[in-house]
C-alpha cells in the first residue's frame, strides 16, 4: 500500500529525472482594436513593412506586424526595425520573395526579406514543443521550430507588451492576453509560469532589464522574484555569441545610463562581465551618458568603445603584474591587453575586430599623453586616434584608479590642436618641445678638446699684446678655462726606443793599370748617334767577353732550338712538338716513298685504369 505523496517504484530515485511535461496553453480571450482608435496610422510605416505584409497576403496567408515596432508605436516611440509573423512556412516564404530572401537560424528558424535597402524579419507562428527532445535537462529551450496557428504563437512570446499583432491593410490590432492593459500600466509580465519562461531563455532576464531601462516600466511580483543566483547561473549555459548580440543591443539602444546601474543592482554582471566590481565606476557612467548623447544626435557609436572603459581596470591590473615581472613597458601593454580580453571571452564572445579596435584605445593612451615632438603629427592620421582621444577626454575627469596615470590635461591640448590650422599646429608642435624640454643628448667626447683649443686661442692673443697691456691685464683673468692648469706643465717628452745597429759597408779601393785601359780603348765603339724612334743596329753581335776569347761572328750563329716537349691534358702522355724544318723533311721522305708502302699509323698507348686480373691457380 502506497501512503499520500510516495512515489510509484518506476518512479523512485534511481529511475533518473522525471520529464517535464508541456505547458498546456490556456484559451485565449482575444480582442480586436480599431488601429484607428488607438491612433495608429499606415501611413506613418516604412513602406518596406508594408510590401512585405501585402505581398504575403497576396499569396493567401495571413501575415501582421508584432513585438516591438507595435508596443513603441502606441508608446510614442519612434521604432527602430519591424518584425512580421505569418502562418508561411520558411520555405514558401523563400519560394514568394525568391532572391529577397534568406533563410537564417538554427534554434529560432527566420527568413530576411530584403525590401530596397531595408531588412524585415519574417517568422513563422510557432507552437509549445511537443516533446523534451527540445529542451535540456533545466528546461532551455534549444530547437524551436515547432509551427502552429497565431493563438500558440501568442503563448510563445515572452512579455505580454509584444504580443499585440497589427494587420495595416485590415487596420486592426489583435490582442490575446490584455497586453493593452499593461501598456496602459506600465507593467512588465512575462506570459504563463515566470519561473518556467526563465529557465527556457535565461536571456530573458537580460531582455527584462533592457525594457526597464529603456520604457521605465515596473516589473510585476512574479517577474522580480526571478532576479536571484540560481538564474543568473543559467546564464553560464548560453552561447558566448548570443551574450555578445544581447550586449551589443543594450550598449548601442540609446538608454545605456538607466541600464547600468540595474544591471550592478539585480547581479547581473557578474555574468557579463570577468571581475566585476561592486558598482559601475564613474569612467563606465561617463562612457554610458557620452554614448546615449552621440545616439540621441544621430551619430554613430562602437559598442567595442563601453567594453574598453568595462575592461580598463582589469587591463590596468594586469598591465602593473607584468611591468613588475620586468618586462618593456609596450611588450607588457600587449600581453596585458591579451590577457584582459581573453579572461572576458569566458562570458561574451569578442570579434577580432573588436579585440583589434580595443587594444589600439588602450596602447594609444601614453602615447597622447607623453608624445614625442616629432610623432605628434602622425598620431593624429592614426585611423583609431580619434576613439583613443574620446576616451583621454573622458579619464581625465573620470578615471580615479589609483594604476592610472594622471592625464596632465593633455586632453584640452589635443583638442585645441585639432581646432588649429596648419601654422598654428607647427607652432603648438615647437611650443610642447620648448615646454617638455630638449632630450637627452649624448656625452660630447670632443668638448674637452675643444676647450683646451680656445684656451690656447687666448693665450696666443696674451702673448702678442705688448709688455705693458700684459702686466695690466694680469692681475684680472678675462677668462677661467677649465684645465688650464694642465697647460702650463711642459709635456714630458717621449722615450726614444734604440735604433737597431746596421753594419756599415766597407769599399776597397781598385787600381787600373795602363793595360786594361788600353784594352778598354781598343773594344770600345764610337757614338754614332741615330734618328728618332729609330734603333740602332749593332755592329756586332758579340759581346765584349766573347771578342776577347777570340770568338767570330760565325762561330756564335745561333743553333736551331730544341723541340718543345708537352703533356697532353687527357692522357698525360709526352709528345714532342716539330719544327719547321721537320716537317719539311717528313714531307720530302713522303714524297720519295710514293705510294709503294704505307707505313701503318702510331697510336699513342694510353695508360689504362682498370686494375689488373689475379693469376687463377
Amino acid at each position: 500500500m502506497m501512503s499520500f505523496g510516495q512515489c510509484p517504484s518506476n518512479q523512485g530515485a534511481g529511475m533518473g529525472k522525471v520529464p517535464k511535461k508541456p505547458k498546456q496553453t490556456k484559451k485565449s480571450i482575444r480582442t480586436t482594436h480599431s488601429a484607428k482608435s488607438l491612433r495608429l496610422q499606415r501611413g506613418s510605416l516604412p513602406h518596406s513593412i508594408v510590401e512585405v505584409i501585402g505581398t504575403l497576403q497576396k499569396a493567401g496567408f495571413d501575415a501582421y506586424i508584432v513585438g516591438g515596432g507595435v508596443r513603441d508605436s502606441l508608446l510614442g516611440l519612434a521604432p527602430k526595425d519591424f518584425d512580421a509573423v505569418t502562418d508561411a512556412r520558411p520555405h514558401e516564404i523563400k519560394a514568394i520573395f525568391g532572391g529577397r530572401c534568406r533563410i537564417i537560424g538554427r534554434r529560432f528558424q527566420l527568413a530576411h526579406v530584403y525590401s530596397g535597402r531595408e531588412m524585415i524579419e519574417v517568422a513563422t507562428f510557432r507552437a509549445p514543443p511537443k516533446d523534451d527532445t527540445h529542451t535540456t535537462d533545466d528546461g532551455m529551450i534549444t530547437r524551436d521550430n515547432v509551427w502552429g496557428d497565431i493563438e500558440q504563437d501568442f503563448a510563445r512570446r515572452d512579455f505580454s507588451i509584444n504580443a499585440l499583432y497589427y494587420q495595416p491593410i485590415k487596420a486592426e490590432v489583435l490582442d490575446f492576453c490584455g497586453a493593452l492593459k499593461d501598456i496602459k500600466s506600465r507593467t512588465l509580465r512575462l506570459l504563463g509560469d515566470a519561473r518556467v519562461r526563465i529557465e527556457e531563455d535565461p536571456v530573458r532576464l537580460l531582455r527584462a532589464l533592457r525594457f526597464k531601462a529603456k520604457l521605465d516600466f515596473d516589473f510585476d511580483d512574479s517577474l522580480a522574484e526571478q532576479f536571484n543566483q540560481e538564474n543568473w547561473a543559467l546564464l553560464e549555459q548560453v552561447s558566448a555569441h548570443r551574450l555578445y548580440d544581447e550586449t551589443q543591443k543594450m550598449f548601442s539602444g540609446g538608454y545605456l545610463t538607466p541600464l547600468l546601474p540595474l544591471l550592478f543592482d539585480y547581479g547581473a554582471m557578474p555574468s557579463l562581465m570577468n571581475y566585476a566590481p561592486n558598482e559601475p565606476t564613474p569612467l563606465m557612467m561617463a562612457v554610458a551618458q557620452n554614448t546615449d548623447r552621440r545616439i540621441a544626435a544621430d551619430k554613430s557609436v562602437n559598442p567595442a568603445f563601453f567594453y574598453a572603459a568595462m575592461l580598463w581596470e582589469n587591463y590596468l591590473y594586469q598591465l602593473a603584474k607584468y611591468k613588475k615581472r620586468g618586462l618593456p613597458f609596450h611588450e607588457a601593454q600587449i600581453k596585458a591587453a591579451e590577457k584582459t580580453i581573453d579572461a572576458q571571452r569566458i562570458k561574451t564572445a569578442i570579434p577580432k575586430f573588436a579585440e583589434q579596435f580595443i587594444t589600439d584605445i588602450w596602447l594609444l593612451q601614453p602615447k597622447l599623453v607623453n608624445p614625442r615632438v616629432r610623432d605628434i603629427a602622425n598620431l593624429e592620421r592614426l585611423p583609431k586616434f580619434r576613439a583613443a582621444f574620446d576616451f583621454l577626454v573622458l579619464r581625465e575627469g573620470y578615471d580615479t584608479h589609483l594604476l592610472s596615470e594622471p592625464t596632465q590635461n593633455m586632453g584640452v591640448w589635443w583638442q585645441a590642436y585639432q581646432d588649429a590650422s596648419a601654422v598654428d599646429k607647427a607652432m603648438m608642435i615647437e611650443e610642447f618641445g620648448t615646454q617638455a624640454g630638449t632630450p637627452k643628448r649624448r656625452r660630447d667626447r670632443n668638448a674637452k678638446k675643444d676647450a683646451k683649443t680656445r684656451e690656447l686661442e687666448q693665450l696666443k692673443e696674451l702673448s702678442l699684446r705688448g709688455d705693458d697691456e700684459l702686466i695690466k691685464t694680469r692681475p684680472e683673468p678675462l677668462f677661467v678655462v677649465a684645465g688650464a692648469e694642465d697647460l702650463t706643465k711642459k709635456p714630458k717628452a717621449r722615450a726614444k726606443l734604440p735604433k737597431p745597429s746596421m753594419p756599415t759597408p766597407v769599399f776597397e779601393p781598385v787600381n787600373f793599370t795602363e793595360a786594361d785601359f788600353e784594352k778598354l780603348l781598343a773594344n770600345d765603339e764610337p757614338y754614332i748617334p741615330a734618328s728618332r724612334h729609330r734603333k740602332r743596329k749593332p755592329s756586332s753581335t758579340l759581346s765584349i767577353k766573347e771578342r776577347e776569347q777570340g770568338v767570330s761572328e760565325d762561330q756564335a750563329a745561333p743553333q736551331a732550338p730544341k723541340p718543345a716537349r708537352r703533356r697532353t691534358r687527357k692522357t698525360k702522355a709526352v709528345v714532342t712538338e716539330n719544327t719547321p724544318a721537320d716537317h719539311a723533311d717528313k714531307s720530302a721522305s713522303k714524297t720519295d716513298a710514293g705510294s709503294s708502302e704505307t707505313k701503318p699509323k702510331r697510336t699513342r698507348s694510353r695508360k689504362s685504369n682498370a686494375k689488373p686480373k689475379e693469376d687463377s691457380i
